[in-house]
């Protein structure tokens, strides 16, 4: 099902829609949510990082109590301390497939550099000095015990075929339950998925005939929920497994497509008598369903669930179907299916029997004489082997998806409660994705609000597993090269009031100066936090201290940019001249507006003024950067008056008059020397032409099969060498290694004539606001404006981060450049432009 890349995630425990042949899915953009902010690996705070010399960091198991983060990985187990993973050296276990074992599996066609490895795929604490785990071991599983203290295996290993699955990719999920072992899978090559308690007796597992129970089940995750606790009939705990398989119902749409379920089975359940011997008596499944409304669109592919436990089971959350939903649906009508006609499973409208097949013992049925699953009727376990799949559809909590994001794979998700300023109790949300990213989001009323978008490795790679400490105020991220560690929130990020207001982060709230927890403060009286709608509380002069003030000197004629880039993704931009809006889209306007900043277009003196951008974000203006910009009708002449006597000979950079005397250092810029320095400039330009054509002859040959490194030799007196060296040392090489290097020798100079005299030096900038022609000097990678004729692309090396906002500008400035080739280019030398 899952054929294109392309496809919609669907947070609710993780559910994918892949897209169909020719129609990928669409959704309203209304409901496609952007994360307010995105912060690149480089700018990451707080994060620590583990890397061992194993690989595949998938499995974490965390104990807050000792303060312990345990990893299982590809042939090595580790014991992390969970303050700082990074600190220290971790305790570590190596544990990996001998030769021989790895022998065998290559020779059962496996792969070498994947599967004929030993996975730890199980790892749990079994009580209270010892750990349990298991591991592919090279597709002949094992399983041993772990000794905490010593970290060390303490006993000899245990057939492991029963417990964990051969191949490392099958889907799987386990759990130690006061003792027992119950485990989800496809273990062997050709067996079918089963639901096991295999340790200790005993034994159970799900049924394969008549009626087979799952249909080429995938699963993702697993939970106990203790609805003993406090029962008032006496109910037993209950577990509850996640998985895909393909769907059995008679439906309009896909008649074989994949569906998403929830199944589940009594902890104390021990198998009948003499029917479902050994066979689970309480297991029932239902179908999850998470839709779009007036969409026939499905989203049937699970891929993580996490169980959000709160005060009672009633109220607890398999994110984001309510454990009470999940009840009432294996409370209600059964599905059937005639075996022998090969019918799909429809409503099962006959005569049920008591007590209620697939429930588990309470008080009543005690007071009756079962006491346990043996003493159950034939005909009750009858009908639940040919009725495991109940009828009622389970929904989700708001009866729609809580997250829809396009192109965007999610594969994990972890959830905790948080207290706001507000006293209120919100689901805060870490979603992981298939390219190394963790979503952080809030669950505001009734659809999700993604804080901010963080990207954990430098190389794209899926996160494996996530886990959460309150505790440590931590997140553990695990992937195939490393585990992650980063703080729960980074208040220290939100400069501003508004900012910290707009971000709607429950764990951070403005104090008045500075963006803090809501934990490290005892009294909340003094906190400005607005969850709901995030624009309540930051006065607008508390902005105006975050403003940045430029200026801008430009000649008139020329295009010149005032860049304002926004820190959040959810603002717009709008711009203000002396206090008016500023509507501008089209040539004639004068100034045209994009995502970046306002580029005036061949401004003219009545454009000077004070502009202002704004961030636009939830119905508040907010002022980002205010730009002085002068446009000059020609370049100001300096009064001449009598030199200083004072020891320096001009003022100071900052004084607003002008000095008395041109120092020797700006002589150059004297009327008298311009026309001299003009003509020198042609006359080296003119010999770079000389030298240009030259090479480019010699490069001619290298386009015939001449490669390598090339000279050009001048037999005087002098001799001037050059060698222009390919990158790759092959002139075949690619369009990315055709680069040429300039290796320079010794100047040559005419017998004749005096060395032409070395081109002037650029004056310096008045001071650090000042710029060239309306651009900064340190724009990475901006359009700048060349004596107002043309334009050169600056181009940075492809390590540095640059904005794609900086680009927005470069069709526009094409256009401006044909529009304007006719009339700017002037006949006098001395005007023209490289």
């Amino acid at each position: 099902m899952e054929t294109h890349r392309e496809w919609l995630s669907s947070l609710l425990l993780l559910c994918v829609l892949p897209s169909l042949y020719g129609y990928p899915f669409r959704p309203p953009l209304d409901l496609d949510v952007t994360p307010r902010t995105t912060i690149y690996f480089t700018g990451l705070l707080g994060g620590r990082r583990f890397r061992g010399s194993s690989m595949n960091y998938s499995l974490l198991v965390l104990e807050d109590g000792p303060g312990v983060l345990y990893v299982g990985a590809r042939g090595a187990l580790f014991a992390l301390q969970a303050s700082d993973i990074s600190s220290a050296s971790p305790k570590t276990i190596d544990w990996e497939a001998s030769e021989e074992q790895m022998n065998q599996c290559l020779n059962k066609g496996k792969d070498s550099k994947t599967e004929c490895y030993n996975h730890i795929r199980f790892l749990q604490r079994f009580n209270s000095t010892h750990l349990y785990t298991c591991g592919t071991h090279a597709f002949s599983p094992l399983c041993t015990y772990i000794d905490e203290r010593e970290f060390r295996f303490s006993s000899g290993f245990e057939e492991g075929r029963e417990k964990c699955p051969y191949d490392p990719t099958k889907g799987y999920t386990g759990l130690l339950i006061d003792q027992q072992m119950y485990t989800a899978s496809q273990y062997e090559f050709r067996s079918f998925p089963d639901i096991r308690r295999n340790y200790p007796n005993p034994t159970l597992k799900t049924e394969e005939a008549p009626t087979q129970w799952l249909q080429d089940a995938d699963f993702v995750g697993s939970a106990l929920v203790r609805e003993s606790l406090s029962s008032s009939v006496g109910d037993d705990d209950k577990i509850f497994f996640f998985f895909t398989e393909k769907s059995e119902e008679l439906t309009p749409y896909f008649s074989n497509n994949r569906v998403a379920r929830v199944a589940r089975v009594c902890k104390r359940d021990r198998g009948g008598l003499l029917t479902l011997q050994k066979k689970w008596t309480s297991f029932l499944k239902a179908r999850l369903v998470c839709s779009l409304p007036d969409y026939e669109f499905h989203f049937n592919v699970l891929r993580s669930v996490f169980y959000l436990e709160a005060s009672s089971p009633q109220d607890s959350v398999f994110y984001a179907y309510s454990v009470l939903e999940i009840q009432w649906a294996f409370e209600g009508p059964y599905m059937e299916s005639k075996v022998d006609s090969g019918s799909k499973w429809t409503q099962y409208t006959g005569k049920v029997p008591e007590p209620r097949p697939g429930s588990c013992i309470t008080d009543e049925l005690r007071e009756r004489g079962i006491n346990s699953s043996i003493n159950l009727p034939d005909d009750v376990l009858h009908f639940v082997r040919r009725h495991p799949l109940m009828y009622r559809q389970i929904l989700p909590q708001e009866r729609r998806p809580l997250l829809l994001k396009r192109n965007v794979d999610y594969t994990k998700i972890a959830a905790l409660h948080v207290t706001g300023a507000d006293g209120r109790i919100y689901h805060m949300l870490f979603i992981g994705t298939d390219e190394g990213w963790l979503q952080r989001a809030v669950k505001v009323k009734d659809h999700l609000h993604i804080i901010e978008e963080l990207q954990l490795f430098e190389e794209p790679q899926p996160v494996e597993s996530i886990v959460i400490s309150e505790k440590q105020r931590s997140v553990y991220v695990g992937s195939h090269t490393a585990v992650v560690q980063l703080p729960l929130c980074t208040c220290s990020r939100y400069s501003s009031c508004f900012d910290c207001v707009m971000a709607r982060d429950p764990f951070c709230a403005w104090d008045g100066l500075e963006c803090v927890m809501v934990t490290s403060n005892h009294s909340r009286a003094n906190l400005t936090q607005d969850m709901f709608n995030g624009m309540v509380g930051c006065e607008r002069a508390s902005a105006d201290d975050q403003v940045l003030r430029r200026s801008r000197s430009v000649m008139a004629g020329d295009d010149v940019l005032l860049q304002c880039e926004l820190s959040s993704n959810l603002a717009t931009p709008e711009w203000t001249l002396g206090g008016q809006h500023l509507q501008g889209y089209g040539l004639d306007s004068g100034f045209r507006i994009g995502t970046d900043g306002l580029l005036v277009i061949g401004a003219q003196t009545y454009q000077s003024g004070e502009y202002c951008c704004l961030a636009l974000e939830n119905g508040v203006h907010v002022p980002v950067v205010v730009y002085s910009l002068t446009i000059r009708q020609e370049v100001p002449l300096r009064p001449t008056q009598p030199p200083l006597t004072t020891e320096n000979n001009w003022t100071s950079p900052q004084s607003n008059s002008y000095p008395t005397s041109l120092s020797p250092r700006f002589e150059f810029l004297s009327v008298r020397n311009m026309e001299t320095m003009y003509l020198s400039l042609i006359a080296i330009l003119g010999g770079l032409c000389l030298v240009l054509t030259v090479i480019l002859l010699y490069v001619g040959f290298c386009l015939q099969g001449r490669g390598g490194k090339y000279s050009l030799r001048a037999e005087k007196k002098r001799v001037a060498h050059m060698e222009l060296n390919t990158i790759s040392n092959n002139c075949n090489g690619s369009a990315r290694d055709g680069l040429l290097q300039v290796v320079p020798g010794e100047a040559a100079t005419s017998p004749n004539k005096e060395p032409l005299p070395p081109a002037p030096p650029l004056p310096a900038p008045n001071s650090e606001h000042e710029f060239i022609n309306g651009f900064s000097a340190t724009l990475p990678s901006v359009l700048r404006k060349m004596n107002g004729n043309s334009y050169v692309l600056l181009r940075q090396s492809d390590g540095d981060t640059v904005s794609p906002l900086y680009y927005s500008f470069t069709e526009e400035l094409s256009r401006i450049l044909e529009k304007r080739k006719h009339t700017l280019l002037c006949s006098k030398p001395d005007e023209s432009s490289v």
